[in-house]
């Protein structure tokens, strides 16, 4: 762990030493006790991060589907609702929804009579799947109405229900086509989950804030915390492309 920090430590040094600002980078040097110590601080908020986002992840695909599919009906108000949803959804920023989720969900519950607490963790899964499902939905909406008509037609002439046409025919190939979109969405949602900081989850952003009142470095700490989530980003985007040379979504690939 320690030697792949290294070049990210002469890095920084570097930029350092070319300028007479006084540069406080052995906050996070991992050469030191105390900047290594640091380092572990700030990387061991990564789990909680890459849980947040995997399961946010996952549960905003399952509702973009369930929520895409009114949107292909032909009955006008299965249609409305789909738009009403994701018209709605897509208005709140995601930071309000966030302290509405987290501080009023539970007020609305005991309303109801019901004692559910709302922790950081769920709290912030909730939000996320539900902000981003309703552009999720959207990716679905456009991969699934970008297969010809001819494919649902053939598959009724051998007869395949609706739910079966779906499963076994559209879906397959829609998924090959939004591969991309949904794996930028998921780039998305793993950036905005540093947002679950401001209600005390203890994840990236969090152990960056807290390590900057005690340090009183910030310039050197967010660089670090900028570099852990491209670290991130770049370990999905490969994981995609692979994904998309399997399932035959690159065409460069095959």
């Amino acid at each position: 762990m320690k030697r792949a920090f290294l070049p990210l430590t002469v890095l920084v040094l570097a930029a350092g030493c070319s300028s007479s600002q006084n540069w406080g980078w052995y906050v996070i040097d991992p050469t030191t006790e105390s900047g290594w110590t640091n380092v572990k601080f700030l990387v061991s908020g990564m789990g909680a991060t890459i849980q947040i986002s995997l399961i946010a992840a996952a549960l905003s695909i399952a509702i973009g589907l369930i929520v895409a599919l009114p949107s292909l009906s032909e009955k006008r108000a299965w249609r409305l609702v789909n738009r009403v949803y994701v018209e709605f959804i897509r208005s709140i920023p995601l930071l309000p929804m966030l302290f509405w989720v987290f501080y009023g969900m539970p007020i609305v519950f005991r309303s109801m009579g019901l004692n559910i607490p709302i922790d950081p963790f769920w709290g912030a899964i909730i939000t996320l799947a539900v902000s981003d499902s309703a552009f999720t939905a959207e990716i679905y909406r456009a991969g699934i109405q970008s297969i010809a008509r001819g494919q649902s037609e053939a598959a009724q002439t051998i007869g395949l229900n609706y739910f079966q046409t779906m499963r076994y025919v559209i879906l397959p190939q829609a998924i090959r086509r939004i591969l991309p979109p949904l794996a930028n969405q998921f780039i998305y949602i793993v950036k905005m989950s540093a947002f679950a900081s401001v209600i005390g989850m203890q994840e990236l952003t969090r152990r960056a804030n807290e390590l900057v009142v005690t340090e009183y470095r910030p310039l050197e700490i967010y660089t670090l915390l900028i570099f852990e989530y491209l670290l991130l980003v770049l370990i999905i985007s490969a994981g995609v492309r692979w994904l998309e040379r399997r399932m035959g979504s690159d065409e460069r690939g095959q």
